[in-house]
Formats: C-alpha cells, sequence, structure tokens
C-alpha cells in the first residue's frame, strides 16, 4: 500500500488567490488521494524570503506543482507521475 501523498499549500491570511487554491484542492480530493497543509510564509522570514510575491504555491516536498492558481494539467500530472 502506497503511502498518502501530502501537499502543502504556502500562502498568506487574506490572501484570495491563497483561499481560491485551498478551496479547489479540496474539490480535488474527489479524483486524487492526497492530504494537504497550509502554511502562512508570514509566520516564517525564510518562507517570506523564499516565496514573497509567488503565492499561493503548491508543493511537494521540494518540488513545486504550482503557483497563483491550481493548474490543474500540472496537478493531474504531477499524481501520473506517482503511479
Amino acid at each position: 500500500m502506497r503511502a498518502m501523498t501530502r501537499l502543502t499549500l504556502y500562502g498568506r491570511e487574506l490572501c484570495h488567490l491563497c483561499y481560491d487554491m485551498e478551496k479547489a484542492l479540496v474539490a480535488c480530493r474527489t479524483t486524487h488521494d492526497f492530504e494537504f497543509d497550509v502554511v502562512d510564509i508570514d509566520r516564517d522570514p525564510q518562507l517570506v524570503a523564499r516565496f514573497g510575491a509567488l503565492i499561493p504555491v503548491l508543493m511537494a516536498g521540494e518540488a513545486q506543482i504550482c503557483c497563483y492558481h491550481l493548474d490543474r494539467k500540472a496537478f493531474d500530472a504531477f499524481f501520473q507521475k506517482l503511479q
């Protein structure tokens, strides 16, 4: 049995793009088996330096899947590689 895929959504509070991507990820659970954490980059200066205005950004470990919006093509391609 394969371990659950864990993703991280880096964003900020009061960011409408971040909320939109989080909502889209929840909807994607019907087609892909994954969990995700939401991390507020403003709580860590290193994350602010790393991601800055790139948010929201969806990561799988150190691999960036997409940023600004949920790119379904890139998202689906990521899961295709796992099979």
